[in-house]
């Protein structure tokens, strides 16, 4: 396998952001109009949720306005492309790393460099991934999924949100050779309302698209993605204490800028965000939606996406993928 650019996202970066620089001067004179935040997601997922907090406190700190637009499906593609292509430092991707770290693995081609096109921002949240089941169906263990998968070859769906946790889930229904059919979402949001309806059997996802089924007693959770629980959701082992290492991931929500924006204007704004993301009250009302506060620079950034692109190069060599596109 070729070595990953993506693993080398933080050192990328950094340099543009040197050799790119504005002036001091440039970088404080920023906004001069409104700022657009893309989202790959719609709303009510864990990540738009974010944005909706920090958009107020953002939008007072900078004198402009902050628009948030939701472009789900295409599997993160569709947002990234339009922020991509609008080349300007006032449109802003706001994602998951989920969105985008699994993309040269499963894309022949892709719209942009994910070496050069996200420039590190700020770093908000560390998103809890969960995996839950419907209530009906009984199921309280990944085993006991395995077992009723086993047992009805051909007839249970699954899910993962786009990128990393649907790469995740692929590795596995290959490792436990599973005949479970995955079902792709335009709007993951949708997959928790089929979950609590029957449609879906299983789904790992952000704890904010299971929570409200969770509540009406719908859904169960039944695993969270990683190496340790989380006492969002208390009594609920990790993947790894269940026995399934291989849906073990984690994501990063994060903020990031266009191709050359310069690292003195990303840092002040890398500023920004931690500072709006540090009220407690943000932290207080993302706790439900299974997010855990980590306000960073773009440093900071750019290390959670070198170690989540190290795990993606793991789960590909289980799948026995390479890198199609940006080698």
């Amino acid at each position: 396998m070729k070595p990953n650019r993506c693993v080398g996202l933080g050192a990328i970066v950094m340099l543009l952001g040197v050799a790119l620089g504005y002036s001091g001067a440039q970088a404080q004179a920023w906004p001069q109009r409104s700022v657009k935040f893309v989202l790959p997601f719609g709303a009510g997922s864990g990540t738009d949720i974010s944005a909706r907090l920090l958009q107020e406190r953002l939008s007072t700190k900078w004198g402009q306005p902050v628009v948030i637009e939701n472009r789900p499906g295409g599997d993160g593609l569709i947002a990234i492309g339009a922020f991509v292509t609008a080349a300007d430092d006032h449109v802003l991707l706001y994602a998951s790393s989920a969105s985008f770290i699994a993309h040269p693995y499963q894309h022949d081609k892709l719209p942009y460099d994910p070496g050069r096109d996200l420039e590190p921002i700020g770093r908000v949240t560390d998103t809890v991934l969960s995996v839950a089941v419907p209530t009906a169906t009984g199921v309280k263990s990944l085993a006991e999924f395995v077992t009723a998968a086993r047992a009805s070859p051909g007839k249970l769906n699954a899910a993962g949100a786009p990128g990393l946790p649907e790469f995740a889930l692929m590795a596995f229904i290959k490792t436990h050779k599973l005949d479970v059919a995955r079902v792709p979402y335009r709007d993951i949001v949708q997959a928790g309302t089929d979950l609590g309806e029957g449609r879906l059997q299983l789904l790992q996802s952000s704890l904010a698209i299971a929570s409200p089924h969770v509540a009406s007693g719908k859904v169960r959770v039944i695993a969270v993605a990683g190496s340790e629980s989380s006492s969002l959701v208390p009594n609920v082992p990790s993947t790894l204490a269940s026995g399934f290492p291989e849906l073990g991931v984690e994501t990063t929500v994060g903020l990031y800028g266009p191709r050359g924006m310069p690292l003195a204007l990303r840092e002040r704004l890398g500023a920004d965000v931690v500072a709006a993301a540090s009220d407690p009250v943000v932290a207080e009302r993302l706790a439900p939606t299974g997010q855990a506060m980590k306000p960073g620079g773009p440093a900071d950034l750019a290390k959670a996406l070198i170690s989540q692109a190290a795990r993606a190069a793991e789960i590909a060599k289980v799948l026995g993928m390479e890198m199609k596109s940006g080698k």
